[in-house]
């Protein structure tokens, strides 16, 4: 962005293109500043009360951004439009939902409120901030603002050795993917001379495209890779989301995996990435396999999840092998729907969990329907959107993905894709038969769903339900969105 062009622009509309993040991050400032002054016993509530605010202000900032022209921002590092925007709403309401089902979590497991919510909010900011940063040296800091959060989260029971051995791994072999990626981003700036995505686009489709940056692609490719725990880059997953808190896997399954996909869809269509189709097969293919065959051996039910996660990132991808015109907005349909699936399964395990998250096995929730009806219903809800059955946001989500592909002649990526989604619905209808047709080795109570869980439970079973009864609002949007790639 030149001067002249500076002085067009109305005054302060730079900082409207980082609204969310400002937000966001003054009340995570704030958390931190009132930490210390506030009564350990008050401490949980009010500060997670202050979080939720600052979410739902950092989603009215979004929608505020809606009314506001198009367009970038410092220097076009930042580009604010629908595309970011849709990302943008998606994080803020993963961060609500995540808080929403921490307020008991913190309380029953007994575990200090102030870092916790402050670190949920500044992570938030790293991944809004990869969805609408066009420059590679930007997503790079926020990549890390959002990792550094998530490696302290992960390890927040302190007081389990588990939870701590997840924090040390996922910060090892973060810190390590994360080295690629910036090694990937020299690379490609001395095969281009830029790291702004728009310029990069233009020098790669101007000639010859040079060795260099097919070496620079796979090396950003394998450290975002990493981030969506696609494979082979998913080893850290199962052991780093069992040991973490319930409602943080939650937010580290979705919300970090829609910025990443953001950032992939934009080097990947918009830079005009060389060698995208095959890397993009290979790896989509290796996820959806492994990725189920993993969670067909699980008894424990985080692990089984962090398996599916690894299936459903190699779904999602297959729509990034696809055309851009309709493999873009499958991918963007894809995102909202699992993260509004995925979260509600995280908030049902946590508040299922009890104090020292005792209950995770698969045998812990036989009876549940029983024990508790509404909490087997919302949790059969997500798993049935999962395998995608029809009314959920799951099929079209698999839908529009796999139409993507027939439609570019990925004939074979599909009928990978349909074969592992049949081998996935097994697992998911175990954990169902259990919660229905199994009597429990012993009567354990299940605690009564508090107001801030239920709420969070209904925002994820609207959102479910929404995308799977009224699909074509939110895809027109996507579509719209996509166009601004191409």
């Amino acid at each position: 962005m030149t001067p002249s062009t500076l002085q067009t622009l109305p005054q302060g509309i730079e900082y409207v293109r980082i609204l969310p993040e400002i937000v966001l991050s003054a009340f995570g400032i704030v958390i931190m500043l009132l930490d210390p002054l506030v009564d350990q016993r008050r401490s949980s509530r009010m500060l997670g009360t202050i979080a939720l605010i600052g979410s739902l202000a950092a989603i009215a900032a979004s929608q505020y951004q809606t009314q506001c022209p198009p367009g970038t921002a410092f220097w076009d590092m930042v580009r604010v439009d629908a595309f970011s925007i849709f990302f943008h709403i998606v994080v803020t309401t993963v961060t609500a939902v995540v808080i929403l089902t921490s307020f008991e979590y913190m309380d029953v497991q007994q575990l200090h409120a102030g870092e916790y919510y402050a670190l949920v909010l500044f992570g938030a900011v790293g991944m809004c901030l990869m969805s609408s940063a066009v420059e590679l040296v930007l997503i790079f800091i926020a990549l890390e603002i959002s990792s550094i959060s998530t490696y302290i989260l992960a390890g927040y029971r302190r007081r389990v050795a588990i939870s701590s051995e997840s924090s040390v791994k996922y910060f090892l072999l973060g810190s390590f993917a994360t080295a690629f990626f910036l090694y990937g981003v020299a690379l490609m700036f001395g095969a281009t001379g830029s790291t702004s995505i728009a310029k990069i686009g233009e020098t790669l489709n101007a000639g010859p495209v040079p060795l260099l940056a097919y070496v620079a692609i796979a090396l950003m490719f394998v450290g975002l890779g990493f981030k969506v725990a696609a494979a082979p880059f998913h080893i850290w997953t199962p052991d780093v989301y069992e040991g973490a808190p319930a409602p943080i896997v939650g937010f580290m399954s979705t919300a970090p995996k829609a910025a990443v996909f953001a950032v992939l869809l934009r080097v990947l269509f918009e830079a005009h990435a060389p060698g995208r189709l095959w890397l993009i097969w290979v790896v989509a293919a290796l996820s959806m396999t492994l990725g189920n065959i993993g969670a067909l051996v699980q008894d424990n039910i985080k692990r089984l999840l962090a398996y599916s996660s690894i299936a459903h990132a190699g779904y999602l991808l297959v729509a990034f092998a696809a055309l851009p015109s309709s493999g873009i907005p499958a991918a963007m349909f894809y995102t909202a729907a699992y993260a509004a699936m995925n979260v509600g399964c995280f908030a049902v395990i946590s508040h299922f969990a009890s104090a020292g998250e005792r209950r995770v096995t698969l045998e812990d929730y036989a009876g549940l329907g029983r024990r508790s009806p509404i909490l087997a219903a919302t949790l059969t809800l997500f798993l049935l959107s999962l395998i995608g059955i029809p009314i959920t946001g799951g099929f079209f989500a698999k839908f529009y993905v796999f139409s993507a592909a027939l439609q570019a002649d990925l004939v074979g990526l599909t009928v990978i894709g349909v074969l592992n989604s049949a081998v996935g619905a097994y697992y998911y209808l175990r954990v169902i038969v259990m919660m229905y047709m199994r009597e429990p080795r012993e009567e354990t109570p299940v605690a009564p769903i508090p107001f801030g869980l239920g709420a969070a439970l209904a925002i994820s079973g609207f959102a479910t339900l929404y995308l799977g009864l009224l699909p074509g609002r939110v895809l027109e949007y996507a579509r719209s969105a996509a166009a601004l790639l191409r």
